[in-house]
């Protein structure tokens, strides 16, 4: 083991044994690693049963692939089948529920689109989100949204102000200064391709670029590798400049929002999955794919499907593991993460500001919580369920996917409620239940040189009957690159099958 990786164990996991009086119940919920180490280790499956001949399949059920079908559909084109390994589509979007509330496992918001972002206002008015121009007020993320818990107290949100000395408010306001310089050229767009150019700034991490441009402030500092690590699962020292300034360039400074659900975006996933549901299947595990003459041959499960055109809407790097004809995929670099749904019979008691939707402690290793009842409209609520965020950005994505499955449930679950006491001393006494999913490959991570990677240029434009759609190929995982890339390999699919 390093030293890095001894430095984050010792100051953030090593050390801890169960503390807590009261029974807390739960454990991993199925996070499908053991399907996907089959196709790691080259596993042999049986043979197929049947052969369907269709023009399109879709490989992957998260928004990329919902996001195929959906423009597929609302292009009239309905002869394809969408194919998802687990038994819950919506990716990283998928929700769940018990006797209190809906709930996330992952992606949580969407930030209200701009007048440019047209796919997303597209789904949104399909959806009832956005009338006439107006978005409904119940999915508008209700005050307060956001709080930090800093020094002791929480204050309300997330950049730090708390005790910011002259020098802290400084740096602030001139890195609000250069982001909007940056905004202006108009190369931080969303969706990253309508804009993006070979740049410098890809060259070095944004941490390097706070030292070159000579901010100093701690709290900024903090802010900007808290950021990172929410949005990409990786440090500031890990992430490329430009998807760090990205981050804050690409959107408006005083965007209203941001849209949520109780269950996250897994509320937008039912929908899609309500609507598309003839073509979808789940517990369908693509294991091979090969050409068949003209055609490609996907084997999943106890069927063939002999398809004109595959849209790859999964992760890129599982590719090489299914298809025989695969590029070489290198330099896609994915962040393992842990989410925790904690079920609490009581608040913990609170003295400072109210408690908010997002809910982050300072210099914690973990990322805070989202409460799951906030956009309830009951005048009283008891009981809740916090969804808890925790990308594991110190030390290697490998190593820290060895810790994910190394480690028990108890191991774990320790090391949440120990990190919730920094600011609930009595959050053992609130909590009955916590469930955990672990994602190995949760998302991209755009690592200085991504945007310039061939690899990554290669899968966004392909040639052939096969065409990749996940988010990965804009190099980070947010919600309107995966609807982007997976509508704009739809529309090149019915191009070529015309």
């Amino acid at each position: 083991m390093n030293s890095t990786r001894r430095q984050f164990l010792s100051a953030a996991l090593v050390g801890l044994s169960p503390k807590t009086d009261r029974t807390v119940t739960g454990g991993f919920v199925d996070d499908g690693h053991q399907l996907g180490h089959l196709l790691r280790d080259r596993a042999t499956f049986p043979r197929a049963r049947q052969t369907i001949k269709i023009p399109v399949v879709i490989v992957g059920g998260g928004i990329a692939g919902l996001s195929a079908a959906w423009r597929l559909d609302r292009r009239g084109f309905h002869d394809f089948v969408l194919l998802e390994m687990l038994q819950q589509g919506g990716g990283n979007a998928r929700s769940g529920q018990n006797e209190v509330s809906a709930y996330p496992w992952a992606a949580h918001y969407v930030p209200v689109p701009g007048k440019k972002a047209e796919l997303v206002r597209e789904l949104m008015e399909e959806l009832g989100v956005l009338r006439n121009g107006v978005w409904e007020e119940r999915y508008l993320c209700f005050s307060p949204q956001e709080r930090l818990y800093l020094h002791g107290r929480w204050q309300e949100g997330i950049e730090p102000v708390t005790a910011a000395t002259a020098r802290d408010r400084e740096d602030f306001t001139r890195f609000a200064a250069r982001m909007n310089e940056f905004r202006a050229t108009g190369q931080f767009t969303i969706p990253m391709e309508l804009g993006a150019k070979p740049s410098p700034l890809d060259q070095l991490s944004i941490a390097e670029w706070l030292k070159q441009e000579r901010f100093t402030s701690p709290y900024l500092r903090w802010y900007i590798n808290y950021a990172c690590r929410d949005d990409y699962g990786a440090l500031a020292n890990d992430t490329s400049a430009w998807a760090g300034i990205h981050y804050f360039a690409s959107r408006e400074p005083e965007e209203k929002g941001p849209l949520t659900w109780p269950e996250g975006n897994g509320w937008i996933a039912r929908r899609l999955l309500e609507k598309l549901a003839r073509y979808v299947r789940t517990g369908a595990m693509v294991h091979h794919i090969a050409t068949d003459g003209k055609k490609l041959r996907v084997s999943a499960g106890e069927t063939d499907y002999l398809a004109e055109r595959i849209i790859f809407a999964a992760p890129s790097f599982l590719a090489p593991y299914v298809c025989e004809s695969a590029p070489p995929i290198r330099n896609f670099v994915y962040s393992p993460w842990l989410t925790a749904n904690l079920t609490l019979d009581r608040a913990p008691r609170e003295r400072d500001v109210e408690t908010a939707w997002d809910n982050v402690i300072y210099d914690s290793p973990a990322l805070g919580y989202v409460v799951a009842t906030h956009q309830s409209l009951r005048t009283y609520i008891d009981r809740t369920v916090w969804t808890f965020y925790w990308s594991l950005a110190q030390g290697t994505p490998a190593g820290n996917r060895r810790l994910l499955l190394e480690k028990d449930w108890s191991y774990w679950k320790e090391a949440i409620l120990h990190d919730l006491e920094r600011a609930h001393p009595d959050i053992r006494q609130c909590i009955s239940h916590i469930d955990i999913l672990r994602l190995g490959h949760a998302m991209a991570r755009p690592v200085p040189g991504f945007l310039a990677s061939e690899d990554r240029r290669r899968l966004a434009e392909p040639s052939g009957n096969l065409v990749f759609a996940n988010s990965d190929l804009s190099g980070f995982s947010i919600f309107e690159e995966a609807q982007y890339r997976g509508v704009r390999a739809a529309e090149r699919v019915l191009r070529t099958l015309q």
